[in-house]
């Protein structure tokens, strides 16, 4: 009865338009922070790297090999690299200086050799667990990450000699060692792999292995920085690899890539999330003066309903209900309409070769909720301000 009195004189045009923008701008807002979120979990999980992170050295040159041109890092260059804006750190990558070697050391696989070189990064670079990173004097396991090439490589010898090839988790259940050694003395160690790495041409160590290889093989030699790690600021990629060619530098061209396809596609969204929340955001002003409007062409029926001993609250929450259903509506339609666009999103992503996680992301769900509390809370506050000022007045 309340609701079909105080709704009586209602224009029904302005609450479409607004309803229609709200749907809109919940619908895109919801989608954009979906999206925003899985593009920048894109590679996690699959690369020990962290997020946004290159590996680079300087390009050789025919003056490089003349000796003209230097292809180590000063400590000059790498401090300038880290005061730009759009760099979150740069470190160091160190290598051995002296001659080692991998060998199976499994009565299960046949014989395997082959010289290598390994280097270090700072584990802050890396996602792996810190618990299986470590190594001190007098471990008898070094864990190190192994490239991946070397397992293909590993495989083909496998292959050739008539053996099943190994996977990602039976190769982390293989015995290896180390054979390091220079001029005057030889030492073995074991060695297991804990992760993999597309990214990496080495196999990777903890930093206080490499302390002792290095200080007991080759102490008096001179550590060169040949490469370096760089990782750059989330969609602003663009501005790392710009100075990575003003300064000649290379980088393996899958991690260049996925870096600016993560900022490109990253910015893009963010543009759309700025559209959406200032749709929803205008879209609700829209609803709150219309509701303020309707109050005010009903001043006649909420004075006499309070006159007969309706109490304010009664009338409030009449209103609030009312809107709160508005906006329910409009959150339904535009989670149903998020869930049709995934689905689309998703396929699209997945032909031009982004796989991204297809979970529905929790914080767009959160958004959502948040965004209707906050306008079912104006819409109370609104119709109570209203309607007290009439009984007041």
């Amino acid at each position: 009865m309340l609701r079909k009195l105080l709704f009586q004189h209602q224009d029904k045009r302005q609450l479409i338009i607004a309803v229609i923008g709200a749907f809109l701008g919940m619908t895109f807002l919801i989608t954009s922070i979906h999206y925003l979120i899985k593009v920048n979990d894109f590679g996690k999980g699959s690369e020990i790297l962290g997020p946004n992170t290159v590996i680079v050295q300087k390009k050789v040159s025919s003056f490089n090999t003349l000796n003209i041109a230097k292809t180590d890092f000063s400590m000059n260059e790498i401090e300038e690299m880290r005061k730009k804006s759009f760099i979150l750190a740069v470190k160091p990558v160190e290598s051995n200086n002296f001659n080692i070697t991998i060998q199976t050391a499994d009565t299960m696989v046949p014989y395997f050799r082959g010289d290598i070189f390994i280097q270090t990064v700072d584990p802050d670079f890396l996602a792996i667990k810190s618990t299986k990173w470590h190594w001190k004097e007098g471990d008898t396991i070094v864990p190190i990450l192994m490239p991946r090439d070397l397992l293909v490589m590993m495989n083909m010898f496998m292959s050739s000699k008539g053996m099943p090839q190994i996977s990602d988790e039976l190769a982390m259940d293989i015995h290896f060692k180390f054979a390091l050694m220079n001029d005057t003395m030889k030492e073995y160690i074991s060695c297991q792999i804990i992760g993999f790495t597309n990214e990496v041409s080495s196999v990777l160590v903890p930093q206080s292995f490499m302390n002792y290889a290095n200080n007991r093989f080759a102490p008096d030699a001179e550590q060169k920085i040949t490469q370096i790690m760089i990782s750059g600021k989330e969609n602003e990629f663009g501005l790392v690899e710009t100075m990575l060619k003003e300064r000649h530098l290379e980088s393996k061209n899958s991690q260049v890539v996925v870096g600016r396809l993560k900022s490109m596609v990253g910015t893009l969204i963010l543009i759309v999330l700025g559209i959406s929340i200032i749709a929803v955001f205008l879209s609700g002003l829209v609803l709150i003066q219309y509701l303020q409007l309707l109050l005010s062409k009903n001043l006649y029926e909420v004075r006499t309903l309070m006159r007969l001993g309706h109490h304010p609250k009664t009338l409030i929450r009449t209103f609030a209900v009312y809107f709160s259903k508005v906006f329910g509506i409009i959150g339904i339609l535009g989670l149903g309409s998020f869930i049709g666009f995934k689905l689309i999103l998703d396929s699209i992503f997945e032909s031009g070769g982004l796989y991204i996680d297809t979970n529905i992301s929790g914080l767009s769900i959160l958004a959502l909720i948040f965004a209707y509390t906050l306008f079912t809370l104006a819409s109370y506050l609104s119709a109570r301000k209203g309607i007290y000022e009439q009984n007041n007045g």
